[in-house]
């Protein structure tokens, strides 16, 4: 038997029932949280000094197109039509399967080096079996504990195609899947669905993907929001014919009425919002405050690395400060002055990283807490740091002040991924060199020269 104790740090358990501990110490057995609590031992173990860390759950990534690391920047400057039209039109069609893997792998690991433990893959770049198996090896090889939620390609159709909106979700594919790479009870890799849903699909393809997903028991992910729906009473038809349940995750949700929003929530369905790329590339305002009126909270992802940084803890900094900004506004609008307190505790956004990332996976009994019993997922943060010191609020240190440079160390299921600052995966300069190499082959057929482009433009990439 493995045994680790972090003994002396600063634990936040995420964990109402067990509160935080300052000092307190944390047992490993193997892959699983054995004890938690202010003094732990005598105990035959590997020792932690935990004086200079606080250690958090490890967090969770809950919407990330991984498959786009390799073009890390190109979409900057790119609303979300131009993204559209550049990236699944044009840059996605280049890709090979190799290109999946290496992105697939470099994004993952990552995750991993920003304190990420749990991600979740949202991928629709495989036009084959091949691409998917790549995507699914490349977590893997990560270490990362992943779920794959398999999509399909967007590209314009070629003659005598079908439009993507009219193609059903392939049901021979997800029972492969569940046949071969995920038919061991691997924990680290699940299995989930990244459908179109009523916003970019047919009604017929729909209701094909929805009772797919319920009869086979998987999570059915969609995007919602961003231009005009392809089929506006999707939504309607699925609602009477009782297809909504704690199954359906939304992304984004911006354009959701109130109405509807409430009928989701009472049904459990769970949202994944990305709102700094939501704010960047169009897509509105992120709903935080409007869930919250309803008593529910989001999930958060980065979305897209080629647009944004993978960095969780930035996603959290951002979307805590822009719902308060909103709360704000509306407080002066109303009265005309500043708001008593602030709307949103910063532990409130620590949880859309750790806890509710869990409970949009159904994972909350072996994810999301430091608790005993659960998965030994957990990230240690250095607060000796200059940029981090003294420490009065820890969970404030950790949302506010703390970056990449303060994640020290990370473990998943009990095996360390990162230590003492240093990602522990043998290779990386590797696939730094494939990641560049296949960035590179992807942008040239395409001709992108960003400095050729008139003053801008940069970024832009001619129709294809």
């Amino acid at each position: 038997m493995r045994r680790t104790l972090i003994r002396d740090a600063t634990v936040i358990t995420m964990d109402p029932a067990l509160g935080d501990f300052r000092p307190g110490s944390i047992l490993i057995e193997d892959d699983l949280i054995r004890a938690v609590g202010r003094q732990i031992g005598p105990v035959d173990a590997e020792i932690i000094d935990g004086h200079s860390f606080i250690v958090i759950p490890g967090l969770v990534n809950a919407h990330m197109h991984t498959w786009q690391t390799c073009l890390r920047g190109v979409s900057s400057n790119w609303t979300l039509l131009e993204y559209f039209r550049w990236m699944h039109a044009g840059l996605a069609t280049r890709f090979l399967a190799e290109d999946i893997h290496i992105a697939n792998l470099a994004g993952s690991l990552n995750q991993l080096n920003c304190g990420t433990t749990t991600l979740v893959d949202w991928c629709h770049n495989n036009p084959t079996p091949q691409y998917t198996d790549a995507a699914i090896d490349g977590l893997r090889e990560s270490g990362i504990r992943a779920a794959f939620f398999h999509g399909s390609p967007k590209p314009d159709p070629k003659p005598g195609e079908r439009h993507f909106s009219e193609v059903p979700h392939p049901r021979g594919e997800v029972e492969r899947l569940l046949r071969g790479p995920f038919a061991s009870r691997d924990q680290l890799m699940t299995l989930g669905l990244a459908i179109l849903g009523p916003h970019y699909s047919t009604l017929e393809v729909c209701l094909h993907d929805f009772r797919m997903a319920r009869e086979m028991g998987l999570i059915a992910s969609m995007h919602q929001g961003g231009g005009p729906a392809k089929t506006p009473e999707g939504w309607d038809v699925l609602e009477r014919e009782e297809l909504i349940g704690d199954f359906v995750n939304v992304v984004h949700g911006n354009d959701l009425a109130n109405d509807r929003l409430a009928r989701f929530v009472d049904c459990g369905v769970t949202f994944s919002l990305a709102p700094e790329n939501e704010m960047s590339q169009g897509h509105g305002h992120p709903i935080i405050g409007r869930l919250r009126k309803l008593g529910a909270a989001p999930s958060l992802g980065v979305d897209l690395e080629s647009v944004i940084s993978g960095d969780m803890l930035t996603a959290a900094r951002i979307a805590l400060a822009h719902q308060r900004c909103l709360d704000n506004a509306e407080c002066r609008a109303i009265s005309g002055e500043i708001p008593p307190t602030s709307t949103v505790p910063v532990r409130d956004a620590l949880g859309w990283i750790t806890v509710e990332g869990a409970r949009m996976l159904r994972m909350q009994d072996r994810i999301g807490t430091l608790t005993a019993g659960k998965q030994a997922d957990l990230v240690l943060i250095r607060v000796d740091a200059f940029n981090v010191w003294p420490v009065h609020d820890p969970v404030a240190t950790v949302v506010l002040q703390s970056s990449l440079a303060n994640v020290d160390s990370v473990m998943v299921a009990g095996v360390w991924r990162k230590r003492e600052g240093k990602l522990l995966f043998g290779g990386l300069e590797r696939v730094k060199e494939e990641l560049a190499r296949s960035g590179a082959r992807i942008l040239n057929e395409l001709g992108w020269r960003p400095d050729l482009l008139p003053p801008g433009r940069q970024g832009r990439i001619p129709a294809t």
